[in-house]
């Protein structure tokens, strides 16, 4: 082992030893797909003015960079993450200083019946760490996505609904408070029964490539990239 990855190694056991000691953390996020893809973005070099999309498996999926022709796009969404393991591995996000961090967290946390506070909590102590240790980004937070109960394949985060709603008003009465953009794409992608509308997705959880070319559309209009 070099010593850049054994560095980075005690780095993170010291961001996740000091979570668990500040929260009572849910770690369910530490799967191997989670630790091989931290491991791997510890590794890679900083750059300059990167714009970084952090979150779970629906960040995960996306093409950003091809998405918005922007090279200096860099995808940080892990699947099956929640707001404990962005958490514990927030220090390399924030790492390069970057110009932006769209992030969308809470759905996974939702799902394992994490209580809504803690939820919203957790994503506010983001907005501090970022706040401390890369002062000059600027921090997007865009609201968790309606699911669809008519697919079984994702039941586990299904009628989950109240939850998703609760942790959306929160979310954007926190970013009025402290003057961050809120994206509310939840209203945007629900059909006429309120659900994640067949048009966007196959699972009912995820989006397809439709989704992603709304969400972009829905950032642009907002002159946010």
């Amino acid at each position: 082992m070099c010593l850049k990855q054994f560095y980075a190694m005690v780095v993170f056991c010291f961001a996740f030893a000091n979570s668990q000691a500040q929260q009572n953390i849910d770690s369910s996020f530490l799967s191997s797909y989670y630790r091989h893809k931290v491991s791997q973005f510890r590794l890679l070099p900083n750059t300059e003015n990167e714009i970084i999309f952090l979150g779970d498996s629906i960040t995960d999926i996306a093409e950003w960079g091809e998405l918005f022709g922007n090279k200096l796009i860099r995808n940080r969404g892990i699947s099956t993450d929640n707001t404990f393991g962005v958490i514990a591995r927030l220090d390399e996000v924030v790492e390069s200083q970057p110009n932006k961090i769209f992030l969308m967290i809470g759905i996974n946390d939702i799902a394992k019946k994490i209580p809504d506070s803690i939820i919203v909590k957790n994503i506010q102590r983001m907005v501090m760490i970022v706040r401390q240790k890369s002062p000059k980004t600027k921090i997007i937070i865009q609201s968790i996505l309606p699911t669809n109960n008519e697919f079984i394949e994702f039941s586990g985060y299904q009628n989950k609904d109240s939850h998703i709603q609760y942790v959306n008003e929160q979310l954007n009465e926190f970013c009025k408070k402290e003057h961050l953009s809120f994206v509310n794409l939840y209203p945007i992608f629900l059909n006429e029964n309120n659900k994640l509308s067949n048009q966007f997705t196959s699972d009912g959880l995820h989006l397809n490539g439709a989704g992603y070319m709304l969400w972009k559309k829905v950032l642009i209009e907002n002159k946010l990239m």
